[in-house]
């Protein structure tokens, strides 16, 4: 009991605040509030009388909440009309107030100060009645927000042209369109000792595994920072490899995509606040799957992903090749060949791998320059300042022509990933590649493609295999790796391990005139 009373005492007078009752006294309410919120010029008071009888206080914050709405929903009405017939005494005022008087979808009452404030904070209309211990709080936020529109990073030629705003109640009101079933489950918490920033778990009930669910609440739950401004946030608390170059959480702005990944027993975290919604668990082939390859014909869509998975490999070790077969190993190439890329190279004060290093480092400074710098100068900049630069090096005898080359198509495909997160782990590994490479020649970069590997293969994200389904194996899943199979045959829900799940798509759906189980 002692220290019950010495913790109590250790609070300050406005935490004290927090945790009493509402007063019946509405003098006494309104002086606790604007002590709490001392000099905050935006916070409202405005006393009214509701039919000229009962004096009220409303309380909100200027800017996020709808003026226009509060003046034509509680303001006029009460200010300006009369009692209805048939609403009797305004005896139970609470009660009236949230069951008659306010014509709000969303309100509810409260006993406690802390309730309140929370309430003020988060963007809401607290209506505090003289004589009563109760609240009433009501919705009726109105701060600008960003309409719906196509996101920038994610553009589909086929796909849908809406993606997340800054709102979670739109965000989770996009993927509720798409999946319109009482399975979808949507757990609300909050995180963030002074954002209190909402987030939302985002499940399919009896599809997503139970262990990745309560991995994920677990996760969260123990997070503890003053503040959530984005999902990478969050991200770096729940990720399991936190040193590994590779992302274990896949983010988006497309409605689409995450209702298809919750229909593949993953999970969503929606974060309020931002457009991108976090998916787990994630593995390296998301890196190679685009929205469009289900938008479009299944041969069109594994032709490009097979060209996306020989361009990003190639933006991984086309120049540490290069380098070791120039450097170590002349003798593979043909004797045109070789001569041509000699007589380039002649003149060129630095070895090969110098001589990538700082090419790679340019390109990559130019194309950062280009993201960071205004859009209309952006793209000139680091398109121009490429080339100019590229030639002038060359002119110089700074570099070579052949290794412009080979940079530049290595920036080309470099850009290809549809995840510019995982695009960013390719890129910074071709550093590492072209050190081995310059030392060791071709020895050098297959070990480091066996220390990749198995580095890979060790990898997990919420206990998935992160190179799943390959490795390990589950052949039922593998309609949608390195090939996007027809729709009618990916009858298998992946993520199940096992073949005796059921069906999400009935077999014998193939068109023409062979229709069989096959698929």
């Amino acid at each position: 009991m002692a220290t019950a009373q010495n913790s109590s005492s250790n609070l300050t007078s406005p935490e004290k605040e927090l945790n009493d009752p509402i007063s019946k006294s509405l003098e006494q309410n309104e002086l606790i509030i604007r002590n709490l919120f001392e000099n905050c010029y935006d916070i409202v008071f405005r006393r009214i009388q509701i039919f000229g009888q009962i004096n009220v206080l409303l309380v909100y914050l200027d800017g996020l909440v709808d003026t226009k709405a509060l003046d034509n929903i509680l303001l006029k009405p009460w200010m300006l009309e009369t009692p209805r017939p048939g609403m009797g005494e305004l005896n139970a005022v609470d009660l009236m107030l949230e069951q008659q008087l306010v014509s709000i979808a969303k309100t509810k009452t409260t006993e406690t100060m802390g309730d309140v404030v929370q309430s003020i904070l988060s963007a809401n209309v607290v209506i505090l009645p003289d004589g009563v211990n109760n609240a009433v709080i009501a919705e009726l936020k109105g701060f600008e927000q960003r309409a719906v529109e196509e996101p920038s990073g994610e553009t589909t030629l086929r796909g849908p042209r809406e993606g997340f705003t800054e709102n979670i109640s739109v965000n989770t009101s996009l993927v509720r369109r798409k999946i319109q079933s009482t399975k979808l489950k949507m757990e609300s918490m909050t995180v963030g000792n002074l954002s209190k920033t909402t987030i939302v778990i985002a499940y399919i009930e009896g599809i997503a595994k139970d262990s990745i669910i309560e991995e994920v609440r677990k996760r969260i739950s123990q997070i503890q920072i003053d503040t959530v401004l984005g999902g990478n946030y969050i991200e770096e608390f729940i990720e399991d490899h936190p040193f590994t170059l590779f992302p274990q959480v896949q983010n988006t702005e497309r409605p689409d995509i995450v209702a298809s990944s919750l229909a593949e027993r993953k999970v969503a975290v929606f974060i309020d606040g931002t457009p991108f919604v976090l998916i787990v668990p994630c593995s390296l082939w998301s890196a190679f799957q685009s929205a469009d390859d289900y938008y479009e014909r299944f041969l069109y869509a594994t032709l490009i992903r097979w060209l996306r998975m020989i361009l990003i490999i190639t933006s991984l070790f086309l120049p540490s090749i290069y380098v070791a077969i120039t450097t170590f190993h002349p003798q593979l190439l043909p004797t045109n060949f070789l001569l041509s890329i000699t007589s380039a190279r002649e003149g060129v004060p630095f070895p090969a791998v110098i001589e990538a290093i700082l090419m790679e480092f340019l390109f990559e400074g130019l194309r950062e320059a280009g993201i960071r710098m205004p859009r209309p100068a952006g793209s000139a900049v680091s398109i121009v300042g490429a080339l100019v630069i590229g030639q002038s090096a060359v002119q110089a005898g700074i570099v070579s022509a052949p290794m412009v080359i080979v940079v530049s198509l290595t920036g080309i495909a470099s850009l290809i990933s549809p995840r510019y997160s995982m695009g960013m782990a390719f890129r910074m590994l071709r550093f590492p590649m072209l050190i081995c490479s310059g030392m060791f020649g071709l020895y050098g970069v297959t070990m480091a493609s066996l220390i990749l590997l198995v580095h890979l293969t060790n990898l997990e994200s919420f206990g998935v295999p992160y190179l799943s389904p390959i490795a390990p194996l589950t052949k039922s899943e593998l309609k949608d790796v390195l090939i996007r199979a027809p729709r009618w045959s990916m009858n298998t829900i992946p993520l199940s391990g096992s073949t005796r799940n059921k069906l999400r798509i009935p077999k014998g759906q193939q068109p023409g005139g062979n229709q069989g189980d096959e698929a």
